[in-house]
């Protein structure tokens, strides 16, 4: 199995067009890696792909993945996009992927429902771009060789979608991880999740590679750095401090954040947390990384 990562940052990406914190104006000055917006890529053959989040960064992304160029006038070794939540960061590239371009599109029926409902989508032409409903536990090959089995996580629904109340730890299918597997390994990608109950714990352990949710260092970070009026929690994302401590003892192979926002020190790769993540057996993903299974 052959991952790369086309976009480790969260919403906004590093650094975000209008922020001018301490992390996005180093990345500006080239002090620390910039960083397009959360989208993975996975083949099992090295030949055809999937990308797991239609980045709004996507155009970029492709553009500097030589593995995903096309290969002939109109052909391109893409064969599917699979979907783990309907955020704005994880959709808005499906409008850049509409320049008659065949692929399937897989995600939970209640995902597929929010897109749905956006008349601007309607330009993936249905003859061109399968819509397929993809129920929680089901096993699919969303490329050749290629498993993916969608399960749920603890979150909420998109923001666009948010009522006076929210529910943050929603299970079911509005937010969900993906299980890969080709050749005997196993890899999982959870870009978004709001806590790490016992069962879901459970279903990490022994994979080769988890990818998990990096969004914020502290819970308390965007408030404390005047970024923001909301935690971490409250917007679906587990802090990193307790991700370490409740995976701590659970047997894994690799192990590495993504969807980084521009205010986590871990997208600096001299700062001391991202040291206490390294000596912690964690990787910090950036633009580009590849991994081999």
């Amino acid at each position: 199995m052959r991952i790369i990562v086309l976009g480790a940052a969260a919403g906004g990406g590093l650094p975000q067009w209008n922020c001018g914190c301490d992390n996005c104006n180093a990345a500006r000055a080239g002090r620390i890696p910039a960083m397009t917006q959360s989208s993975v890529a996975v083949s099992a053959d090295g030949q055809t792909w999937a990308i797991l989040n239609a980045s709004p960064d996507i155009r970029v992304q492709l553009a500097a993945t030589p593995a995903l160029h096309p290969t002939g006038l109109r052909d391109l070794p893409l064969r599917s996009v699979l979907l783990t939540n309907g955020d704005i960061d994880h959709v808005a590239g499906l409008l850049t992927l509409r320049e008659s371009q065949s692929f399937a599109l897989w995600a939970t029926p209640v995902i597929h429902e929010a897109l749905a409902g956006n008349p601007m989508l309607g330009a993936l032409r249905d003859d061109l771009v399968a819509r397929k409903p993809l129920a929680l536990d089901q096993t699919v090959e969303i490329a050749p060789g290629l498993m993916a089995t969608l399960f749920a996580v603890p979150g909420k629904v998109p923001l666009y979608q948010e009522g006076a109340v929210v529910e943050t730890g929603l299970v079911g299918e509005t937010t969900v991880g993906v299980e890969l597997t080709a050749r005997g390994r196993r890899a999982l990608y959870i870009p978004g999740c709001a806590e790490l109950p016992d069962w879901l714990v459970r279903r990490i352990a022994g994979a080769d590679l988890l990818m998990f949710d990096g969004t914020l260092w502290e819970d308390d970070e965007m408030i404390r750095l005047g970024l923001g009026r909301k935690t971490g929690r409250r917007m679906g994302h587990m802090p990193v401090v307790q991700t370490l401590v409740a995976l701590k003892d659970v047997p894994l192979g690799r192990r590495v954040f993504l969807h980084l926002n521009n205010s986590n020190p871990l997208t600096d790769p001299g700062s001391t947390q991202t040291q206490q993540a390294v000596a912690s057996g964690w990787q910090v993903g950036r633009d580009g990384m590849e991994i081999t299974l």
